[in-house]
């Protein structure tokens, strides 16, 4: 099965090939629940071996059920010919040179557990011996590893003698002195595999007065999940978005109150619409993970069993009884992954919900997703915003291959750039020469020689460098080779076989490709290239993915479809805030200044439109989904994007499209983030002056205080003209 990572899990990736190389024998990957973490290890496993011999494996996973061999099933599904095994299969034939073994903790450490008897340990133990005798190196995986960190388990790591122990969990703990790996949530979010936000309480009343909390709870979620599943089939997903109905531990009086409420409104246990999940009683489980399986409510008590996913579940019912219980993380995960590992354009679809009149849970909530755990009301746009209209650009579907294509493109134009390259090869090479890199038919490795008289950095450097060369075994060498254009394709975010073949492309005599030939080297000499010199070509193919080299988006064709202001709008804003400040310049009725989620800048930008005589109204626009605006363009690999300005405006004399990003320093250094920023300028001046429209980038000079645009060049130097006072560019608009 094919499958195509995201730019963060392939970072992740490159960032663990890199972590073990570091001297550190901690790494901790930090990611939330529906990131893929599975996914990741199992693809930085097989990288890993592929380029490294007498190595192995050994990933540890808690719990009483089958996570190892959920797991182990995940990887042999997604990597072809998978060397992997089970604690089984290890008691038969011992560990091997590639493998990887998924083993339950509590096979080896559970007091009681017959599952390796006491005979069994002593011949567990006897084969770490003999793979440590037979010069092998273990690696060790621990799964969800706040789970186990007991003296037991400890002693269980120490038998395989590692240099690495990687601990993979949404909520690492301790590790102080670890190599931390952590994806941001926002990077899950923007790949579409979670949802964005967790909504709270929607359009919950200020002062609630009700019969029966339970009654009021539910009513809210069962539709919901109606709307939900209305809006689903709008989009013609088979997704039945499923509600988890959490009860307090020793509950059974409020567990029948659920059961017959549920019953009124037609979903029972005997219909199959209705789920249960507690250590007792299990009702409707089958295939209830499935996209459209049939129960539309679950109901579960504290804990969730590890390893469950089911990407269908969307709202959460989060019941009390007299005392306010524990907010645990692996709840809200459940309700927090996209149904089909993507989002649909739709606020409505793209976040979760909660419905719960637990406070102390609330918090629990709030402390741990921060600015993405919000309190949520429907704002009706204003009648005189309904007549805009504006043209989006939307991209066009390209094929994969036009990705490697581009890059090798891009690489070419960076060498013909920045080293002069041309048709000859030769001369080329010297150029090469030239800038350090090494033209040998060997491996040469580098070590110092001398005396130092202490530790100093400048001491150090004064050593005689040897250099060791070794004769190249393609053989030998050749998973050093992949190792090496591995991790370059693993930084970039292109697969290793698209890679290797713009490498030949690129510097092999032996490629039929002969466009954009910089070297003719033969197989051999390539391989010493690689490694030789794999430092400087990942600098190279790294700064050339950065430069602004792509094509005119007139080479592709681009959807355009009529914008105009949605409707209503699900308004996301912090309740906690002390200023609820209404901006009235808003599109929408009763917009807050506690909106979230903002960025810094945007927030500033939303009260200087609020407070500046010149801007008349404004809108947020969406940061995707085709009912928001946006522009195309194309990146530096020569791939169609788009990407949504932050704000619309209105003036007396037009309208203005506003991207806002980071600000200046007050020593004048750039704050922003987005490389891609001169791309999507040059783009969005070509859409305004296309349509006779207004345009530009908006950042804090924070020396001045003061929010200034740049309309006809993008600068990184706050003191070239590029940049104007905003409110000076405005004013002279409105004159």
């Amino acid at each position: 099965m094919n499958l195509t990572l995201a730019s963060f899990q392939n970072k992740a990736i490159a960032q663990l090939l890199e972590a073990m190389e570091s001297p550190r024998r901690d790494v901790v990957l930090k990611s939330c629940t529906g990131s893929g973490k599975t996914i990741i290890l199992t693809h930085f496993m097989d990288e890993y071996n592929r380029g490294h011999s007498n190595h192995v494996f050994v990933w540890l996973t808690p719990g009483k059920g089958d996570l190892e061999e959920q797991s182990r099933e995940k990887m042999v599904r997604y990597i072809h010919n998978a060397q992997t095994k089970l604690l089984p299969d290890v008691m038969l034939s011992g560990f091997e040179s590639g493998d990887v073994c998924f083993i339950n903790w509590e096979k080896l450490t559970k007091k009681g557990n017959n599952a390796l008897k006491e005979g069994e340990r002593t011949n567990f133990y006897e084969h770490i011996q003999r793979a440590l005798d037979a010069n092998l190196r273990f690696t060790v995986i621990v799964d969800e590893s706040h789970q186990n960190n007991t003296v037991k388990a400890m002693d269980i790591l120490s038998m395989f003698h590692t240099e690495k122990i990687i601990r993979s969990s949404a909520t690492p703990k301790g590790g102080a002195n670890a190599l931390v790996i952590d994806i941001p949530d926002e990077d899950v979010v923007a790949e579409g595999l979670i949802k964005k936000a967790l909504v709270i309480n929607e359009d919950f009343p200020k002062n609630i007065q009700v019969e029966n909390q339970t009654e009021f709870l539910l009513e809210r979620a069962l539709a919901k999940q109606r709307e939900l599943t209305a809006a689903f089939a709008r989009q013609e997903a088979e997704v039945n978005p499923l509600i988890i109905v959490q009860l307090p531990n020793n509950s059974g009086a409020l567990q029948d109150e659920v059961e017959r409420w549920f019953d009124s409104q037609g979903a029972n246990y005997d219909n199959g619409l209705l789920a249960v999940w507690l250590a007792n009683q299990k009702q409707n489980l089958d295939g209830i993970e499935q996209p459209n399986a049939k129960p539309i409510a679950v109901i579960i008590k504290q804990a969730i069993a590890t390893g469950w996913d089911c990407p269908r579940a969307h709202i959460l019912v989060k019941l009390r009884q007299n005392m306010d219980e524990t907010f645990e993380v692996q709840t809200i995960g459940r309700i927090r992954r996209m149904p089909e590992a993507k989002h649909y354009g739709s606020p409505l679809l793209d976040n979760c919900y909660l419905y719960t009149l637990d406070e102390k849970f609330t918090q629990g909530v709030r402390q741990y997703l921060g600015k993405d755990a919000l309190d949520a009301q429907t704002l009706v746009l204003k009648d005189e915003f309904k007549s805009i209209a504006l043209t989006s650009e939307q991209k066009t579907i390209l094929a994969p291959e036009l990705d490697a294509r581009g890059v090798q493109l891009a690489i070419y134009r960076y060498y013909q750039t920045f080293y002069s390259i041309d048709g000859r090869t030769l001369e080329n090479q010297k150029k090469f020469e030239a800038r350090g890199f090494v033209f040998e038919s060997d491996v040469v490795r580098h070590t110092r020689s001398g005396e130092i008289p202490n530790m100093t950095q400048a001491a150090l450097e004064s050593l005689n460098t040897i250099n060791v060369h070794e004769p190249l075994n393609t053989h030998r060498h050749g998973r050093e080779f992949h190792h090496h254009v591995a991790a370059i394709a693993l930084k970039i975010g292109l697969p290793y076989a698209s890679l290797n073949t713009i490498v030949r492309n690129l510097f092999c005599e032996k490629s039929q490709k002969v466009d954009y030939k910089i070297l003719s080297l033969s197989v051999r000499e390539l391989y010493s290239f690689i490694i030789n010199n794999a430092e400087r070509l990942k600098d190279d193919i790294l700064e050339a993915m950065t430069q602004n080299m792509c094509q005119p988006i007139e080479d592709a064709p681009v959807y355009q479809t009529q914008f105009r202001f949605p409707q209503t709008l699900l308004f996301t804003y912090n309740a906690a805030a002390r200023n609820q400040e209404v901006f009235d310049k808003n599109v929408y009725e009763n917009y807050l200044s506690s909106a979230e989620v903002r960025s810094d800048p945007e927030r500033k930008f939303e009260r200087f439109c609020q407070t500046c005589p010149a801007v008349k109204w404004f809108y947020k626009n969406g940061d995707k989904g085709p009912e928001f605006f946006s522009i195309a363009y194309k990146d530096s690999f020569g791939r169609q994007k788009t990407f949504y300005p932050d704000y619309i405006i209105g003036t007396e004399r037009g309208i203005w499209i506003i991207e806002t990003k980071g600000g200046f320093s007050r020593m004048g250094a750039s704050e922003d983030i987005d490389r891609f920023s001169p791309i999507k300028f040059k783009y969005l001046k070509q859409y305004v002056e296309r349509y006779s429209l207004r345009g530009g980038f908006v950042r804090e000079d924070k020396q001045s205080l003061e929010l200034c645009i740049c309309t006809e060049e993008y600068s990184d130097d706050i003191h070239s003209s590029a940049w104007r006072s905003l409110s000076e560019v405005l004013e002279e608009d409105a004159h």
